[in-house]
């Protein structure tokens, strides 16, 4: 993620600050969300790319400025408020923070459209009369409005390059009654649109500190919205080698639905941690039956390895959700009945 901040929508600066909270601060944070909060912002974090340290520093000095602003506008009003912006930094900067922060209560036009990406915009547009796409190009970012334009067919760039150039200003209840149409076109097909996958990864470290309730409305959200990313997720969630965390009782039945060539093939490459949970639950002559299949099928690819394992760890998630074991999440704590 690069550029200014300030282009960047605001959804995606809420999931750059829940990267800097960290996964069990974020957690938490998420338990006091609305669940269509919930299921917007872990979305949002999935589908985060690298950000940069600059960018990263740069959305957290806005929100410290907007936190400070918001507190000396609830203080006293926005002249108060100007004032001690003036003394905390500076003229020019206070101006500034004060023509942003009420721009941002009021609402910019059209921010809906600000998380689109050019194509999506572009095609978003395709239909609109060529006005509208002005009218629109002359709110969104300037860099997205610009590869947006260059996406549509030679005249109808020529056609609204033109219009932006003529428009003056425009009233705000022509630019409300647009939005409202456009907002009621996004909401019903523009959202299908938003579901690639950039920083999984990530959401799954904070999910692993959420409860088990919020773990389980998300993944059922992310599965309607969209299956593959969900099951990405899921896999994630606990990887082979978690099984050192189970308890015996846990691995024990888990054995018990496992092949032994099947595991024997899963525990190749596997640390000696792995291997010892494993055998340790098995019985003597089962685990030397194990080892000799290890070492008899010798030197295998790692994708079939790989295969073993997540077949092992679909078995996990079929016996957790039929309720048989347990597995333990980082902010859930155990209740006793």
């Amino acid at each position: 993620m690069r550029g200014d901040p300030r282009s960047i929508p605001n959804r995606k600066k809420a999931a750059v600050m829940m990267m800097v909270l960290g996964a069990e601060l974020s957690g938490k944070v998420m338990q006091f969300l609305e669940n269509e909060h919930v299921e917007a912002l872990t979305l949002e974090i999935a589908r985060l790319d690298r950000v940069t340290p600059e960018i990263r520093n740069k959305v957290l000095d806005e929100f410290h400025q907007m936190a400070v602003a918001q507190d000396f506008i609830a203080e006293g009003g926005v002249v108060h408020a100007k004032k001690m912006l003036e003394n905390a930094f500076g003229q020019d900067r206070a101006g500034e923070m004060i023509n942003w922060i009420t721009q941002t209560l009021q609402g910019v036009p059209f921010d809906f459209l600000r998380r689109a990406d050019p194509a999506q915009l572009a095609s978003f547009l395709a239909d609109e009369h060529p006005q509208t796409i002005a009218l629109i190009l002359a709110y969104v970012p300037t860099q997205l409005a610009a590869q947006a334009l260059a996406r549509f067919p030679a005249e109808v760039r020529a056609d609204v390059a033109e219009r932006v150039a003529m428009m003056d200003r425009t009233p705000p209840e022509v630019i409300r009654q647009v939005e409202i149409v456009l907002q009621r076109k996004f909401n019903a097909i523009g959202q299908a649109n938003l579901t690639s996958a950039g920083g999984p990864k990530a959401l799954v470290d904070i999910m692993h500190h959420v409860d088990r309730a919020t773990e389980r409305g998300i993944l059922e959200s992310l599965g309607n919205r969209n299956p593959e990313l969900a099951e990405e997720i899921m896999n994630m969630m606990f990887v082979f080698e978690d099984i050192v965390q189970l308890d015996d009782r846990a691995v024990q039945q888990i054995l018990r639905e496992v092949e032994m060539k099947e595991l024997a093939l899963a525990l190749k490459g596997t640390s000696e941690e792995v291997q010892q949970k494993v055998f340790s639950n098995m019985s003597e002559r089962a685990s030397e039956m194990v080892k000799e299949d290890m070492d008899f099928m010798g030197p295998v690819k790692l994708k079939n390895v790989e295969d073993a394992q997540q077949k092992i760890v679909s078995v996990i998630r079929r016996l957790e959700e039929a309720g048989e074991i347990s597995i333990g999440r980082g902010g859930e704590e155990e209740m006793l009945v």
